[in-house]
């Protein structure tokens, strides 16, 4: 090979037999196959263009080794590399005419594994980011209790706690495609998503404490943000799996994510987790407040609008290729991409190269937890041929991702909302990838 010694080219290609360890025997002797050809026809060099001239490159000693780095605390607080400065949340300018009603998307086509670090988790505000002293912070809990209560954060984080990774979605995701496709970008028509790990004690210890009385059926949460925003939330689920949350990834919660504290509710609408947590009130009847009427309803097509449509359905999406992600030369590639429900766990996907016309399984990789994002994967030979690429997720109630003409059959095409069709990517024959819509 140009440009590499002996030793180097044999480094190289146990590199390559260690990236087709997690193939099946036949597709790896493809893979392996494929990869000598390109070793031996010095590919790997006419791949990386221009920068082969570095004189960074083997057999090269870089300079960065020939010199001393940055010390200790040369950030106290880490920072990623500046190689890095591409990865960072987005916004939609038709969609954030302010900043203080406004939303940024996660980077999903940069990131790996199932955890979301909290400086790239989608954030929504409707009145501002508010600036909370946490010691001046209280969480009321009164209404229909026996024993009404102020609880400072002291107090929260001396109750038992709980950690649990799980996904948090805006019900409004891929919501500008429910007509067609709009955004081109994995970060814009999925971005409103993210998942973590989140930390904080039970909704349901905390009832214990000021013990509901029987007639006691719905909870009012309220932030203390400028909007003062309210959902109504159902006592089943406070008794399920809410938590109130404190810590976001093993650290404090961070502003744009509710710092002091946060309602979590696993599963469900975004809006529903309350950020900057003030108050919750205990009632007999849902509030019906302008978040759960005139906004996070579903308007059907009979003219009705369907009102408390809590869950976020099952759903997934390529994030590898996609718009930000094109293939670059011929050969394999992994095909990966995540999949969510707000019912419980992801059982399987599947993915289409021809639109839907066929389906073969994906592995599903890493571990896999109930209202968390999956990772799944497909190794493919790409050699220039045109694709429409799709996937199509099931969990384990046996909910299975609709298509679009199944969606809009059961719910028309006037919804904003929990737009959780199969999605597909279109790959030219250079290898660019475009946001495209099947029926």
């Amino acid at each position: 090979m140009d440009g590499f010694s002996q030793k180097e080219e044999q480094r190289l290609l146990k590199t390559l037999q260690q990236e087709s360890d997690n193939l099946g025997l036949v597709e790896r002797r493809k893979f392996l196959k494929n990869a000598m050809v390109m070793v031996g026809a010095g590919a790997v060099v006419a791949q990386t263009g221009s920068v082969i001239a570095s004189s960074n490159l083997p057999p090269a000693v870089p300079s960065w080794s020939r010199k001393l780095g940055d010390g200790v605390l040369t950030n106290p607080y880490g920072l990623p590399s500046d190689y890095e400065k591409d990865t960072i949340r987005r916004t939609v300018g038709w969609l954030t005419p302010d900043r203080i009603s406004s939303i940024s998307m996660t980077p999903l086509h940069k990131l790996k594994g199932i955890i979301t670090p909290n400086g790239l988790a989608f954030e929504r505000y409707h009145g501002g980011l508010p600036d909370i002293n946490p010691d001046e912070h209280r969480l009321i809990i009164h209404g229909l209790v026996e024993r009404p209560l102020i609880f400072t954060m002291d107090e929260l984080k001396r109750f038992p706690s709980v950690s649990e990774i799980k996904f948090l979605e805006c019900p409004a995701n891929g919501g500008m495609e429910w007509k067609a496709p709009q955004m081109e970008g994995l970060q814009f028509t999925h971005g409103m998503l993210s998942c973590c790990e989140w930390t904080g004690v039970r909704l349901s210890t905390l009832l214990d404490a000021v013990g509901v009385k029987p007639e006691g059926k719905w909870i009012l949460a309220e932030g203390a943000d400028g909007s003062g925003m309210t959902r109504s939330i159902p006592m089943e689920k406070a008794l399920d799996d809410a938590i109130i949350v404190y810590a976001q990834n093993g650290e404090a919660l961070r502003k744009e994510q509710g710092y002091p504290i946060r309602l979590m509710n696993p599963g469900w609408e975004g809006n529903t987790c309350i950020k900057w947590l003030r108050r919750l009130e205990i009632g007999d009847k849902p509030w019906y407040q302008r978040e759960e009427t005139s906004k996070y309803t579903d308007l059907m097509p009979d003219g009705r609008a369907r009102k408390f449509s809590f869950v976020q359905e099952c759903n997934s999406v390529i994030t590898s290729p996609s718009p930000e992600v094109p293939l670059k030369v011929k050969g394999w590639y992994e095909i990966e991409g995540i999949a969510w429900s707000g019912k419980g766990k992801i059982k399987g996907v599947d993915i289409s190269l021809d639109g839907g016309v066929s389906w073969r399984p994906a592995p599903l990789k890493g571990m896999i937890i109930s209202k968390c994002l999956t990772r799944f994967s497909y190794m493919y030979n790409w050699q220039g041929e045109p694709l429409l690429l799709q996937s199509r997720a099931w969990d384990e109630t046996g909910y299975v991702q609709p298509t679009f003409k199944q969606l809009r059959a059961e719910r028309g095409g006037n919804s904003i909302y929990h737009r959780n069709a199969i999605h597909t990517w279109k790959v030219h024959s250079n290898g660019s990838v475009q946001n495209a819509q099947l029926s």
